[in-house]
C-alpha cells in the first residue's frame, strides 16, 4: 500500500460526510420532532425553576423555524463536503504532496463546518448561552461534545504527512533552513 494514512485521511473525512448526510436527512425526514428540540433549547423551558438567565429565552416560533433550518442547511453542507472531500482525497491519494494539500481542503472545510455546528452550534450556544445543559430532557451536549473533539481530532489527523521519500522531497524543493 502506498499511502496508507491518506487512506485513512480519506476514510475518515468521507464517513464524517456519511454521518452528516444520516444527520440531515434524518432531521429531514422526523422535522417535527427535531423541531421540538430546537423550540425547548431556545426557549429555555426545561431548564432549572428561578433561572437568572431566562431573559435570553427566544419564545417566537418564526425565530425556532429559521434556527432548525439553518441548522439542517449547515448539516447538509457538513454532509456535501464530507462525502465529496472523502472522494477527491481517495482520488488524488498517489498525487504528488502539493496537489494532495490542495484535495484537503475539503476535508478542512467539513470539519470546520462540523465544530461549527456542534461546538460553537450546540455547545457554545445552545448548552451555554440557553443553558441546555440545564435540561434533563433536551439536552444534547453529551451528543455534541464527543462530536466535536472528534472532528478537531480529525483535523489534526488529515494535517499529518506520512514521512516523505527521496521522490517526493525532490518534487516538493529543499526543506527551508536545510543544509546542501
Amino acid at each position: 500500500m502506498r499511502h496508507p494514512l491518506r487512506l485513512l485521511q480519506s476514510l475518515t473525512v468521507f464517513l464524517a460526510g456519511l454521518y452528516g448526510l444520516f444527520v440531515f436527512a434524518g432531521n429531514l425526514m422526523d422535522y417535527g420532532s427535531n423541531y421540538q428540540f430546537v423550540e425547548h433549547v431556545l426557549s429555555m423551558d426545561t431548564t432549572f425553576d428561578g433561572n437568572a438567565l431566562m431573559w435570553r429565552a427566544i419564545t417566537v416560533p418564526w425565530i425556532w423555524t429559521i434556527a432548525y433550518l439553518g441548522i439542517i442547511v449547515a448539516e447538509g453542507v457538513f454532509a456535501a463536503l464530507g462525502l465529496i472531500g472523502g472522494v477527491v482525497l481517495f482520488r488524488r491519494r498517489n498525487d504528488d504532496i502539493l496537489a494532495y494539500d490542495r484535495a484537503r481542503v475539503w476535508g478542512y472545510s467539513a470539519y470546520g463546518v462540523g465544530l461549527l455546528i456542534w461546538f460553537f452550534g450546540f455547545i457554545v450556544i445552545g448548552s451555554e448561552w440557553f443553558a441546555m445543559w440545564q435540561s434533563s430532557t433536551w439536552n444534547g451536549k453529551d451528543t455534541a461534545m464527543p462530536l466535536a473533539i472528534l472532528f478537531a481530532a480529525f483535523a489534526a489527523l488529515l494535517a499529518m504527512n506520512a514521512p516523505t521519500t527521496v521522490s517526493e522531497q525532490d518534487a516538493v524543493g529543499p526543506r527551508r533552513g536545510a543544509r546542501e
